[in-house]
Formats: C-alpha cells, structure tokens, sequence
C-alpha cells in the first residue's frame, strides 16, 4: 500500500528557510546546488534515490550525513575519513511504498507490534523541513511532523514533533520532541531503531551490565524477563533483546576498527537486533542498537517529551 505524504510538498517554487528558492524538477523538489548561502550553512536540499527529497549537511571537518525527509530518516553519517558508520540494507527501497529499510529509522507512536501498524507511522510519511542553521561551522535542521487525516484514521490525537539533527566533525546528535495539541491526554512508545555498519561476528556494546532483559528469542511472542550479566554483549546469532532502564551511555564496537559511543538522554530503555538468517543476505554486514522508551509516554494537553541521542566516534 503506498504511504500517504503529511508534510512535504510544492506546487512549482517553494521557498525552504535559509535554503532560498526550491524549484522542481523530475517531479520532485532540491535545492540549486550553486546556492551560496546553502553552501555556507553546510546543507542542501537535493534528490535522492528513486528521486526522493534528500538534505545533506556537511562539517567543515568533511563529515556528512544524510537525511531522508520521506521517513525523517538519516540514511547515512560519514566521518572526515569517508567512512559511513550507518548501514542501509541491500533491500531497502525508495518508493514510499514503505519505510526506508537502514540508518535511523523513526519508530512512532508505537514501538513493535500493537494495535496500530509495525513501529507506528512515522517512518511512512514525509515529514517537512522547517529550519536550518549553523552552530560553531556546524550544520543543523530541524523536521517536523503533525497529525493529518491518514495518522488520525489509526491514532485519532492531534501532535506536533520536531527532529533537530546536528553533524559536528566526529558526532551526529538527533534532539525528539513530542508535543500533545490535542485537548486530551495521550500516549505512545517510541524508538530509533538505528542501523549501524558492523561485522555482526565481532561486533559487541557494553555497558548493559545489570540491566533487566526482555529476550525475544526464541520467541518473540513471549519474551522472557531477565538480567544482563554480561559485561560485553555480543551477536552469536539470531538477537533481539530489550533492555530497560539502561545507563546513558553504550560503547558499540562495530568490529570494523571503530568504537563508538552511543549517549542519550531521555531515551531509558535500549534494543539489540540481529536478524541473523532471517536475511541472510546482509545480517553479517549490521547491528542494530536502539535507544527506546519502552514504557508509555503519558502527555497531557500541551506538555512536552524530549529525548536526545548523540553518537561519537573515538
């Protein structure tokens, strides 16, 4: 089923803040790559694949990431020396017919399966681009998503989100906030379920130790309650684990000779994923380690959730 967009659109010429004119071509909307002050700010709007609208930021350091505004999704993050510390998988598609399949995938307002479609909707529609500024040399946007017709039909509340993502030299931050517009309360689960590139086989994170476990394998139906013992956990195989009430900081060794550090704020809980032969494909070639809130978010009208993700590279 084609996914229905809720926020980004142009008839001809749209104007994007700091971006200057947008003017269409091929069907879909980017940014003149000439646009001096698009360049000074360290982002561009441009076309993606299957000509989907894509911005790109760029340090002064030579980082780059990429983020997908079909989805909100940073589909790649790049430090000065080329390499891409995100993994989007070979059978990832590109034509909103569903959710980009790698990188930094929205999961909201729900987490996993439950009364509405997997992980919720925000990874199935456009969100919009509202703002783009310059921190230190540094470039930042900021996406938003609000309710429309096709959000309310299976979550009938009215919200506002904004995404704030920042590229330093050797660190990419994301900043979620979830705001209740509606004239009642509401809840959700939500989670960045983020791709990273890595040899599965040497792979491992620590800092889990002492946590509570909901393990899912070998059956993802019934998880079953534990506690991490371990002080280096690793991906032997099939892996799908949550854990709760996590510490503010993972250390993810991708087994590819990058350790990186995975802090967060506001983000309690966390998810280890290895399909392992599910794909066999491209199991080997990922991890995935999620900052999640498991527990519901309860927002009364007019309040405001926050969390803040911020992944660094020794």
């Amino acid at each position: 089923m084609a996914m229905v967009s809720m926020g980004f659109s142009v008839n001809n010429t749209a104007t994007f803040p700091n971006l200057g004119r947008i003017k269409r071509c091929r069907g879909m909307a980017f940014a003149s790559l000439t646009n001096k002050e698009s360049v000074s700010l360290g982002v561009r709007l441009t076309e993606g694949e299957g000509n989907l609208p894509k911005l790109v930021l760029t340090s002064p350091a030579g980082s780059e990431a990429e983020i997908y505004l079909f989805g909100g999704c940073v589909t790649s993050w790049k430090v000065p020396n080329g390499k891409d510390l995100l993994f989007v998988r070979p059978d990832a598609v590109f034509d909103k017919k569903k959710p980009i399949s790698g990188g930094i995938p929205h999961c909201f307002p729900q987490f996993g399966p439950g009364p509405i479609q997997q992980h919720g909707f925000a990874r199935n529609v456009d969100w919009t681009f509202v703002d783009s500024e310059n921190l230190e040399g540094n470039p930042v946007v900021t996406l938003e998503l609000k309710d429309a017709p096709y959000s309310r039909a299976m979550w009938d509340f009215s919200f506002h989100a904004l995404y704030k993502v920042t590229l330093n030299a050797k660190s990419l931050s994301t900043e979620l906030k979830v705001k209740n517009t509606d004239n009642k309360a509401f809840s959700f689960t939500t989670a960045l379920h983020t791709y990273f590139r890595a040899s599965a086989s040497g792979a491992s994170v620590k800092g889990l130790k002492g946590s509570k476990t909901l393990n899912k394998d070998p059956d993802p139906k019934n998880p079953v309650e534990g506690r991490e013992e371990r002080d280096v956990v690793t991906f032997p195989g099939f892996v799908d684990c949550v854990y709760l009430d996590t510490s503010d900081e993972l250390h993810l060794d991708n087994g590819l000779g990058d350790l990186i550090s995975i802090k967060n704020t506001n983000w309690s809980d966390a998810v280890l994923w290895n399909p392992y032969l599910q794909m066999e494909a491209c199991y080997k070639d990922f991890v995935c380690v999620e900052n999640a809130k498991i527990g519901s978010v309860q927002l009364e009208p007019d309040q405001t959730w926050t969390a803040v993700q911020h992944l660094s590279i020794a």
